[in-house]
């Protein structure tokens, strides 16, 4: 092994991640500065997947328990912009093969964009089922925003196109009648929910992108209608648009003095 060039060693390691244990004995003793920091570049990075294999495997638990009672169609579900003071609340249902696997996938908020982006049309490809459902600022003024995020998320699982018989949801119950559970924290637990968490996501954060277009004196690409210090100065300066939410406090105040 040590006649190989150092480019040659890495293309070997990479070419699989699971190598051989004598190709692993042999660089150990190599001591070119080189290929002991490729061969600790690939521990590491073989510890990594082990510890998402790891935490995939948890994350179906729930899926696990409920299908062992007999349930055969689970639907996660999932809202996200509950918070903000613009845009809808976005809620998301999906319903996962038993066969899926997407190392990495967890709460959409601890993900970056980029990766986001890519598991959205990874599951959106190898679901059975999803829906994503919107739910506007009018509405969520009319009925307030904790029944707006039961309105958006009902109106997901009635979307679907597969018939479900159990729903794992992330601290919420719905009206519905078809047996439910609900997580704390539900989209680091459970490998459906957090699948709905990043559909949900990235499916509000494209509106948000596309009323910064809209509105570009907001700065709604920056910080999605959450009350930072520029969105309030924003406001400030400007008035309010149809899509701020006048029952959330510092646009109710806004309103006020204009």
């Amino acid at each position: 092994m040590r006649h190989l060039a150092i480019k040659e060693i890495e293309k070997r390691l990479y070419e699989n991640i699971n190598v051989e244990a004598g190709l692993l004995e042999e660089l150990q003793l190599d001591n070119r500065k080189g290929v002991q920091r490729l061969l600790e570049k690939y521990k590491r990075e073989l510890n990594r997947k082990k510890e998402l294999e790891t935490m995939h495997e948890e994350m179906w638990t729930y899926e696990k328990q409920i299908w062992a009672k007999g349930y055969t169609t689970i639907a996660g579900l999932d809202e996200v912009g509950r918070g903000p003071l613009a845009g809808p609340v976005v809620a998301a249902a999906v319903v996962l093969p038993r066969t899926f696997k997407l190392l990495g996938l967890t709460d959409s908020k601890k993900l970056s964009k980029e990766k986001r982006e890519l598991f959205f049309q990874y599951i959106k490809k190898h679901a059975l089922a999803y829906s994503i459902q919107m739910v506007d600022a009018a509405t969520i003024d009319q009925v307030n925003i904790y029944q707006a995020t039961k309105i958006a998320m009902t109106r997901a699982v009635e979307a679907l196109d597969l018939k479900t018989d159990f729903l794992l949801l992330d601290a919420i119950n719905l009206p519905l009648a078809i047996k439910q559970q609900s997580l704390i924290k539900g989209d680091q637990k459970s490998i459906t929910i957090a699948a709905s968490s990043v559909l949900a996501k990235v499916t509000r954060d494209r509106y948000m992108e596309e009323l910064a277009i809209k509105y570009p004196e907001y700065g709604f690409s920056n910080h999605v209608g959450y009350g930072t210090k520029e969105h309030l100065e924003a406001i400030k300066r400007n008035g309010i648009t149809s899509e701020h939410r006048r029952s959330f406090r510092p646009v109710s105040e806004a309103v006020i003095h204009t």
